[in-house]
């Protein structure tokens, strides 16, 4: 399944504060800008609260120029909140991509949406939650392919807090497993 439609594709990560969905989509733009050789644009709103308010990261991805930076209709959302599922799953493209971490969404009324239990895979893998962000690149990529898989481990490497890479790897090692399973199973 490729969202890519005209050699633009629009990525809506979605949360709350503290997810680290507004880090994903830097990382994943630098994925795409600096080391998969494409353009990319990233921009990013949250609400008042710091956390536990919506928050969201887009990503304009394309091998050519980009005429209008803002994601209007996403190929791609992946949603780690209720709210973020609800605010957001209505400007999806029609067939677009949606993700949902499956402990924390209920997406009972969209059917095709792709239920990946993002969260606890990160407390799995890792130990800890906040990685959580870390396995959601790891399936986007992995569903989508919109950036290398080299691309984006090096950007999640190059992001990493020091003494924290190995724990990333991991994370980013078990969203490109989660992705793996969906695509076998579909």
């Amino acid at each position: 399944m490729s969202p890519q439609v005209a050699d633009r594709t629009e990525v809506r990560l979605a949360g709350e504060g503290g997810q680290g969905m507004i880090l994903a989509g830097i990382i994943l733009a630098e994925a795409a800008a600096i080391y998969d050789g494409k353009n990319a644009v990233q921009t990013q709103s949250y609400g008042p609260e710091a956390r536990g308010g919506a928050s969201k990261a887009e990503v304009v991805i394309s091998s050519g120029e980009i005429d209008h930076p803002e994601v209007l209709h996403a190929d791609v959302l992946l949603a780690l909140s209720q709210e973020a599922f609800k605010k957001f799953a209505g400007e999806l493209k029609p067939g677009g991509l949606l993700v949902v971490d499956e402990d924390k969404v209920d997406a009972t009324d969209a059917p095709s949406a792709v239920r990946i239990p993002v969260t606890r895979l990160a407390v799995e893998t890792t130990g800890k939650q906040i990685t959580a962000n870390t396995v959601a690149l790891g399936v986007l990529v992995g569903l989508t392919g919109v950036v290398a898989r080299e691309a984006i481990e090096k950007a999640v490497s190059a992001r990493a807090p020091r003494g924290t890479e190995e724990m990333n790897r991991q994370a980013l090692e078990a969203g490109f497993a989660a992705a793996a399973r969906v695509k076998t199973n579909r």
